[in-house]
């Protein structure tokens, strides 16, 4: 085969592929509606099984129900058989099964499981007259494909697997109203987790872990106070406790030529009005406050005038 050739049966693949998918689009009925109202009513989790390059795709499936709120496990049908039917709790649970063929011999205990428990089954297959097909309580059979020189490798048909998988758990989604904290929640450690992070989850909020200082406090108590909290500054407050300004390390460096600077309070070199956003901010929002203002420490305002404070370095250790 030359470089020609293997581009041409790179591509073959791809259009085959776009085809399957064009065929699935028009392909969606009642019986895909039926397998969404009874995920959607399952009290349960849903227990995906599928052997070979079916399971692969299911198991896939299976992680991405789980990572939009619909609890789900993968079950591989051998190891059914051998005592990890033990998972499934028959009053609650439903099963997602799929299969190319629909005629797996090893799927057989777990159609034998739900049918003596009365559980639903919703079974996925590209042969309408199938074991799996006939089992299953909600039918879902796939457009027929042809594999056009590619007998031995149903490419067209995994392809299809795996979009109605993605495509039943995009519906469940918005049927659910699964929202950007949602997805924060399940996605903590994810670069879009991260993303839909609030600052309220990690800014410095203890108060004694706050820099504050009285605005009559000297200046000598405001190098102290920067010193010991160690985040570049102090937020300046009334006795009323009301940040009324802040003073940074910058601002007390640039205030050095003063020679009255050591007779002055914290009120005469604070910056009034300084920055302040909501603890519901998002932390990649507080990361561009901070760039284009060009600063290294945001105030956060909570209800009923809680403070806290977060510093550049927080977000980029968080990896904002």
């Amino acid at each position: 085969m030359n470089q020609n050739q293997r581009i041409k049966t790179a591509n073959q693949v791809i259009l085959q592929e776009i085809s399957a998918l064009q065929k699935l689009s028009k392909s969606f009925s009642k019986n895909f509606l039926k397998a969404v109202e009874t995920i959607q009513k399952c009290k349960g989790k849903v227990i995906c099984v599928g052997m070979g390059k079916s399971g692969h795709i299911i198991r896939k499936i299976s992680a991405t129900l789980s990572s939009v709120g619909v609890p789900s496990i993968y079950v591989h049908p051998s190891e059914a058989a051998h005592g990890d039917l033990g998972i499934c709790n028959p009053k609650q649970d439903c099963f997602l099964i799929m299969s190319y063929s629909g005629n797996t011999d090893e799927l057989k205990t777990i159609i034998n499981y739900g049918h003596k428990f009365k559980m639903p089954i919703i079974g996925v297959a590209s042969k309408e007259n199938s074991t799996l097909i006939h089992a299953s309580t909600i039918k879902i059979v796939l457009p027929k494909v042809k594999e056009a020189g590619l007998d031995m490798v149903p490419t067209s048909s995994t392809t299809m697997l795996l979009a109605w998988g993605d495509a039943l758990a995009i519906v469940l989604m918005k049927l659910n109203k699964f929202s950007k904290e949602n997805f924060a929640i399940y996605h903590p450690s994810g670069s879009i987790g991260k993303q839909l992070t609030r600052v309220k989850d990690i800014m410095v909020k203890r108060v004694d872990m706050m820099p504050f200082i009285n605005e009559n406090a000297s200046v000598k108590e405001v190098v102290i106070q920067i010193t010991k909290k160690n985040y570049g500054c102090v937020l300046v407050i009334n006795k009323s406790k009301k940040v009324t300004g802040i003073i940074t390390d910058g601002d007390l460096r640039r205030s050095i030529n003063n020679k009255n600077l050591l007779t002055k309070k914290a009120k005469d070199i604070m910056t009034k009005k300084p920055q302040m956003i909501s603890d519901q901010t998002y932390a990649v929002d507080a990361l561009e406050i901070m760039n284009n203002k060009k600063i290294t420490s945001l105030i956060i305002k909570s209800k009923n005038n809680h403070y806290g404070l977060i510093h550049i370095h927080s977000l980029l250790s968080f990896e904002i």
